[in-house]
């Protein structure tokens, strides 16, 4: 994401068109602002789909989780973000719980989570990848563009 260009002004720019996410989200990755194209993972305390697919070449797509908001566990940590930023992923966006707070802030990925949480999540490979998810106000369709910095969350169509 250019420095010039700002989720505000993307917002007044695509009146209409663009979706902002109507959600607090804390900043807890070393990059601020950052885009890319959507993927998805739907998942309730349980990370396997998220760590499975940050393991894959992100080619400097954004992931956006919807962990229905559980605060219960985290999602994401200092391992599978690393995974993520080895992998060339833009960021992740979080709907629940992340930990290693202070790991994830050294690391070049944008990370935006409700909060954080030190209990690691259960694995039993449930939940769904690539599919549409919605929270805080917004469609999340794969292949559309987010676009994240200090002020929120905007997404475009394709």
């Amino acid at each position: 994401m250019s420095e010039d260009l700002s989720t505000a002004d993307l917002s007044d720019e695509n009146e209409g068109r663009a979706q902002v996410l109507r959600l607090q989200l804390r900043d807890l990755g070393g990059r601020r602002a950052f885009s890319g194209p959507i993927r998805t993972v739907r998942c309730h305390e349980d990370n396997s789909k998220v760590k499975a697919m940050l393991a894959t070449p992100g080619n400097g797509a954004v992931l956006v989780v919807d962990g229905g908001g559980s605060l219960n566990c985290a999602l994401v940590g200092d391992l599978i973000a690393q995974s993520a930023v080895d992998q060339g992923w833009a960021g992740v966006i979080v709907n629940g719980a992340v930990r290693d707070a202070a790991v994830l802030a050294t690391l070049d990925l944008g990370v935006k989570a409700l909060g954080t949480m030190p209990l690691r999540s259960v694995r039993r490979d449930l939940g769904e990848s690539d599919g549409v998810v919605a929270f805080g106000g917004v469609i999340f369709t794969p292949g559309d563009q987010l676009f994240a910095d200090a002020d929120g969350v905007v997404v475009l169509p394709a």
